[in-house]
Parts: structure tokens; C-alpha cells; sequence
């Protein structure tokens, strides 16, 4: 499948007459200019660092060593004329080894440079990739003296030159965005109507026939979870597993080479732009996942690749010199107080919007990247950055709000211009659909865009990120499955559906030929997307989903790179597929379900109206006393569409039809009064989750009529605006 070059990728002679001038210290990492290469390396702490030259992949050390003699404001930098784009380096970083001081400077490792723009393979496990001797008694306080240059990977000089072909960004606002989040090569590595050559790859991600796919479903932006080049732990390795996901970065600014299918020499940065590229052409965002909060070098047992050895004390934060902080769960946290990790997490944000052309981040663990101390600061350095920055300040900016080291999630704690994945809604939805002791206000919060959490300092309801499932848990079908989750890495089970996952598998574990709990799980399914699709926020769906996509009821797949991941197209459920087309075209055409801006629950003027009432099943509106009830599981909910409040591009008003919805998680049927004649005369029905139809020009009802809704289910009705 991969074309990967074993030839020598630069010329013998260019090395064996090299040539170096002193070169400047900005920018940093590798600059070709079109005759020669400009290194630059920052590191406050080194005594010394060589550059190291390879001219192919397969070099057990490098082919010529450069002193680099210049250094300014703690920058090393040294132009070698005569490079070419290809070419091959890494970086011995000379310095003291005292992992009490935090030091751990160790000549013996090559080291990946951090501004790499590409890196050439994948790590190959090996004890001389650690900076103490495994096995020692002192740990790693002793000092290893064996050479890593063989195993581990090669940083590569880069052509900028690229030709997008006039192709620019769709520039999509948040309120009519559709996030679809998947994995390059899951998404790709199964899929019939693509090349196989190409199949898992950027290439494949970019395919007629991929953008064909979305183009039809109706999302228009891509979340990929990370690409950025990362680490494949060594204990997963030896177990025959691998870092599937990839939240363990280690190049920054360099697309994962897994991901080439067209070389691994700066082939892949070509390729990245391209998929890029045709995205855009089919106006679809590309949005990526990066974790920008750890890297992949883990804890003080953990291998010296990059950052622990150009300067191990200006990257993590640290606890008495040898140890690391760890917010993160995997060892370390990248110290985002210090100017050096600032720059480094905003150089890489600019370089993925000027070079590679993304549209927006969501950031992993986000609030690591705002602590002050030991307290997740709102105003941190981190933040006042990004809103001073001129280009990353303009694309989309979403925040995963959990926070392993300080009391789990921080939602709503993020500033004005950031939206958040909103771990309440996912948790509210799931627990009112699988029938458990919930409160009809909290529905109603989250249905509306979560205004507890986000009203205030000028945020709207596109600041909540709405999802029912992600990567991280069950799929949609294995949500309502499965009561039990499979351990990823040993396949035991886990009764922990009913607390941790809030799934419920309608009455029977796993699959099953009952034709009632498929058809209860169907419907579920479909109560779910509707539920999703109607909310107020920026819905973000998760591939697979939207046709019956299971994992087999594994809830945390991270290092399964196997069929139990990779969407399986032979098992699309057409039925399923077509509904969710149906429905997202449903919400995409009605601006109800797109607002801008906050409900006001007051009179419209002109038309004596709320813009959002809240119904009792007999017809009446909704008293205060219902709202907290946690016996109470159906409700109904009246739009309306000359409530929206806000004006398109040309600065007219926007309208839409009226709708009524009710949401009936009961276990029975209820029947339901439809408004009076004062909120619309004849209702049409046009969603019925029931039944798995959508249909705008459906039965019609008059004002005031009784409608049976079946248990567990959603019906939608519109009032066409006169």
C-alpha cells in the first residue's frame, strides 16, 4: 500500500563538500530558500548542538556533523547552501545530565527536531531510545551511552511551494456548521469505492468518492482526530496494539507519516495539502484534533526523543527538577507558561492555518493548556495569545473542557470566540432517552443551546459543541447495545453501563435476532440524531453513526488499529443512512434550528407570541412547578419562526415556519393536544422517529387536535409561515 523510498534521498557530493554559514536564528526548524537550508533550534540550557546530516533512511549514523557555533537570544542556528527539500536530520544536543536539576541533555540521542515540518518513519523501540540505561538500579539517573540514531526517525527539510489553485477556505460560520469527527484512516481503510492503494490515507480522505459521501450526508466540516506526527507506545508495541487515536504527539508541525500514501519525504506534507485542498473545492472544512498539552516522551522513565533532550526544563513543567506534572494522564504536561512552549504551540497553530490551510482546531485537553499553578485560568497567557493573534484568533477554536488534574470538566470556563465540546448535553440526552431520573429543565437547557454554561461575555448558542457520542465511548448503535463496555486491550467486561456510559441495550446484551428490541434500538437511534440535529449549537456527529457503525461494545478503542475501528461499509443500514441524510437536510433548510442568538421567551412584537413556549401533553403551557419533576419524561416545545431575530448577509430580517416538537421518553404512548389556533392553524406532521419518516409535506392536523405519540419516540410538526 505505501510507496516508501529506500533510495539515498540527497546527493553524496553535497556532503562530502558542505559548506556552512552562520544563518539566522528565525525563523525555527528547517527553512529552504531555494538554494540552501537555514537550521534553527531553540534550547536556553545547552552547552552545544551538532546538526546531523543522513542521506538516506537507512544510515546507522549520520553521514557528516555540523558544530553549530551561533546562538542568539538561546537560538542555535547555522545555512548550509546546497540542501534540497528531502534531505534528512536530526540534532545531538550537548549539555548537563542532571535529571535532579531537570537537565537531561545526552549527545548519544538523535533527536527530532520540534519545528520538523515532516518526519521520515516511525519509531523503532529500542533501550538506546532512553536517556538512562534500562534495567539500572539508579533508574534514570544513570546515563546511557548507546547511539538512537538507527531507531528512531529522521526530521525532513521541506518544500513550501505549493499550488492551491485559487481554492479557498469555505469560511463557514458557526451556526450553519455540521461537524463530522473521524479518523483519516479509519474513515478510508475499507471503503470499496477508493483505490486500494490509496485506502487510509490523506489521499483517500480527499477522494471524489469520500467527498461524494459527505457531500451527500450534509456536513461541512471534517473534525480528523490528530495528525500530527505521534508516538506508538512501547508497551502497546510489544503487545501487538498500537496508538490507534494518536493523542500522543511528538512533531507539531509535521502530518503523521501513517498517513502518506505517496512517500514519507515531504511527500506527505504535499499530500496533506492536497486532501486540503479538494475539501475545500467541495466546501468542506477541514478541522483538526491536536494535543498540544503533552507529548509523547512520557514521564521520567520515559524516552528522550525531542523535547527532553534539546531542553528538558524549557518545555514540561516540572516538580522538583526530576519529576513531571501530570495533568494529562500520560505522564507529562507541556509547561504553557513558559515563553519557548508558547511559541511553539502558536507557531505550529499559524503554520497549520498560513501552510497547510485548516480551518479550526479542537484542542485536547484543553484545560491543561490554561492552568495558572494548580487552577485553570480563564485569562491565562495561552488565551491572551490566541485573541491578540491576527490569524489564529479567526478560525474555529473548540475546546475538549476536561481536565484530568482538576476536578473533571470545566465547561463554560473558556473566553468569548471559543466553543466546547459539551459534556452535559451528551450526558443529559443520553439519560432521557434510556428513561433514568432526570430533570425536564436540565432537557430543556441543553435543547436550547445550554445558556447556564455559556450566556454572558457575548457567547452564544454556538459556543456548546452538541454531541451524543464521540470517538472516546460507544458508537451510537453499541450506546443502545450494550449495558456493558469491553476493555479495549483485554476484552474483559465492565458493568458500568448504567453509571459511566449511560447506555442502555433495550433489554438484551449485544446483538440479537429479536425483531422488537432491533426495532426498539432503531428508534432510539433515530431519537438520538433527531434529538441532535434539532438542538440548538453546532451538532457534531461521529462517522459511522449515522448508518449503524459498532465497535462490538468496545468504548475505548485507542489502540485497536483493526476492523473492530474501521468503519465497515458492507454493513451500512441504508434505512438508517437515509433518515440521517433526510434530517440534516431537514435542519440545514430551517433556520429555527440554527439560531445565532439567545431564546428570549418574550412577546414578539407584532405577533403577541414567545419565541419558544413549552406545552403540557393536555395543550396548556408548561407551569413552573413541572419543570423539576424527574418522573415527568415527554414534552412539548413550540418555535417560533418569526422569533428568530436576526437578518442574513444583505441585513434583511429571517423568518421561518413554526414548529412544535414533542419528545416523548416515556415507556407508554402519550397523546398530545396540539397548540391553540393563536400559534398556527394547521400543523403538518413532517417527523415522526416512530414511524422513521421525514416528510415536510406530511398529514395535516388542525389546531387544537389529539396526536398519539408512540413510547420512546420524537414527532415533529411545522406550521408553514404565512
Amino acid at each position: 500500500m505505501r510507496k516508501i523510498s529506500n533510495k539515498k534521498v540527497v546527493d553524496q557530493s553535497v556532503l562530502d563538500n558542505v559548506i556552512v554559514y552562520p544563518g539566522q536564528p528565525y525563523p525555527l526548524g528547517a527553512t529552504y530558500d531555494g538554494i540552501g537550508v537555514n537550521f534553527a533550534l531553540y534550547s536556553e540550557n545547552a552547552t552545544g548542538v551538532d546538526l546531523c546530516l543522513f542521506d538516506s533512511p537507512e544510515s546507522l549514523s549520520e553521514n557528516i556533523k555540523i558544530e553549530i557555533g551561533e546562538v542568539s537570544h538561546h537560538v542555535w542556528h547555522v545555512y548550509v547552501p546546497g540542501l534540497k527539500p528531502g534531505q534528512l536530520y536530526g540534532y545531538r544536543v550537548h549539555g548537563p545530565f542532571e535529571p535532579e536539576q531537570g537537565h537531561r541533555f545526552n549527545p548519544n540521542k538523535l533527536l527530532i527536531d520540534p519545528y520538523a515540518k515532516a518526519i521520515s518513519g516511525t519509531i523503532q523501540w529500542h533501550d538506546a531510545l532512553f536517556g538512562y540505561v534500562i534495567g539500572d538500579e539508579n533508574e534514570d539517573l544513570s546515563y546511557s551511552e548507546l547511539d538512537s540514531a538507527p531507531y528512531i526517525p529522521k526530521s525532513v527539510v521541506v518544500d513550501p511551494e505549493f499550488d492551491w489553485e485559487g481554492v479557498q477556505s469555505p469560511n463557514i460560520p458557526y451556526h450553519d456548521t455540521i461537524i463530522y469527527e473521524t479518523h483519516v484512516k479509519g474513515f478510508t481503510y475499507l471503503n470499496p469505492e477508493i483505490p486500494e492503494e490509496i485506502r487510509g490515507s490523506y489521499a483517500a480522505m480527499g477522494h471524489p468518492a469520500t467527498i461524494t459521501y459527505l457531500k451527500n450526508l450534509g456536513v461541512n466540516a471534517v473534525e480528523l482526530m490528530p495528525v500530527h506526527h505521534f508516538i506508538a507506545d512501547r508497551h502497546l508495541k510489544e503487545r501487538e496494539l498500537t496508538n490507534y487515536w494518536g493523542y500522543n504527539s511528538i512533531g507539531f508541525f509535521s502530518p503523521d507519516v501513517r498517513y502518506s500514501s505517496s512517500g514519507t519525504h515531504g511527500d506527505q506534507v504535499l499530500e496533506f495539502k492536497n486532501m486540503v485542498k479538494e475539501l475545500h473545492r467541495a466546501g468542506i472544512e477541514v478541522i483538526l484534533d491536536v494535543v498540544y498539552n503533552h507529548t509523547g516522551e512520557g514521564n521520567h522513565m520515559g524516552p528522550t526523543l525531542s523535547f527532553k533532550g534539546v531542553d528538558n526544563a524549557s518545555y514540561y513543567r516540572l516538580m522538583d527538577g526530576r519529576y513531571y506534572m501530570d495533568y494529562t494522564g500520560t505522564g507529562n504536561t507541556l509547561n504553557a507558561r513558559l515563553p519557548s512552549v508558547l511559541r511553539l504551540i502558536m507557531d505550529s497553530l499559524r503554520y497549520w492555518i498560513t501552510e497547510m490551510h485548516v480551518d479550526g482546531f479542537r484542542f485536547d485537553l484543553a484545560s491543561t493548556l490554561a492552568r495558572e499553578l494548580h487552577e485553570v485560568d480563564r485569562l491565562s497567557a495561552f488565551f491572551d495569545i490566541i485573541h491578540q493573534d491576527p490569524i489564529i484568533s479567526q478560525v474555529k477554536l473548540i475546546a475538549e473542557p476536561w481536565d484530568v488534574g482538576h476536578n473533571g470538566y470545566q465547561v463554560g470556563k473558556f473566553p468569548i470566540g471559543w466553543a466546547e465540546w459539551n459534556g452535559l448535553y451528551r450526558d443529559c440526552m443520553r439519560d432521557f432517552w434510556r428513561g433514568a431520573d432526570s430533570m425536564l429543565a436540565e432537557f430543556a437547557e441543553r435543547f436550547t443551546g445550554s445558556s447556564d454554561l455559556y450566556k454572558g461575555e457575548y457567547r452564544r448558542p454556538t459556543a456548546s459543541i452538541n454531541f451524543i457520542t464521540a470517538h472516546d465511548g460507544f458508537t451510537l448503535n453499541d450506546l443502545v447495545s450494550y449495558n456493558e463496555k469491553r476493555n479495549s486491550a483485554n476484552g474483559e467486561n465492565n458493568q458500568d453501563g448504567d453509571s459511566h456510559n449511560r447506555s442502555w441495550n433495550c433489554g438484551v446484551e449485544g446483538p440479537t435476532d429479536d425483531p422488537e428490541i432491533i426495532e426498539l434500538r432503531n428508534k432510539q437511534k433515530r431519537n438520538f440524531l433527531t434529538t441532535l440535529f434539532l438542538s440548538q449549537g453546532v451538532p457534531m456527529l461521529v462517522a459511522g453513526d449515522e448508518w449503524g457503525r459498532t465497535q462490538q461494545g468496545n468504548n475505548n478503542a485507542y489502540c485497536q488499529d483493526n476492523e473492530i475501528s474501521w468503519l465497515n461499509w458492507e454493513h451500512v443500514d441504508p434505512k438508517l443512512l437515509e433518515f440521517s441524510q433526510k434530517l440534516v437536510a431537514f435542519s440545514k433548510a430551517h433556520r429555527s434550528f440554527r439560531r445565532k442568538d439567545w431564546f428570549r421567551g418574550l412577546p414578539i412584537k407584532g405577533v403577541g407570541l414567545e419565541d419558544i413556549a413549552w406545552f403540557l401533553p393536555e395543550g396548556a403551557e408548561m407551569p413552573d412547578e413541572n419543570w423539576n419533576h424527574d418522573y415527568a419524561k415527554s414534552l412539548g416545545i413550540y418555535l417560533n419562526g418569526k422569533g428568530i431575530r436576526h437578518v442574513n448577509k444583505k441585513g434583511e430580517p429571517i423568518y421561518d415556519d413554526n414548529f412544535y416538537l414533542v419528545f416523548n421518553a416515556h415507556y407508554e404512548p402519550v397523546t398530545y393536544v396540539l397548540p391553540p389556533e393563536k400559534y398556527g392553524q394547521e400543523w403538518h406532521k413532517v417527523i415522526d422517529t416512530s414511524e422513521g419518516t421525514i416528510d415536510e409535506n406530511g398529514p395535516v392536523f388542525n389546531a387544537g387536535a389529539e396526536v398519539t405519540v408512540d413510547s420512546r419516540s420524537v414527532m415533529v410538526f411545522k406550521n408553514i409561515l404565512a
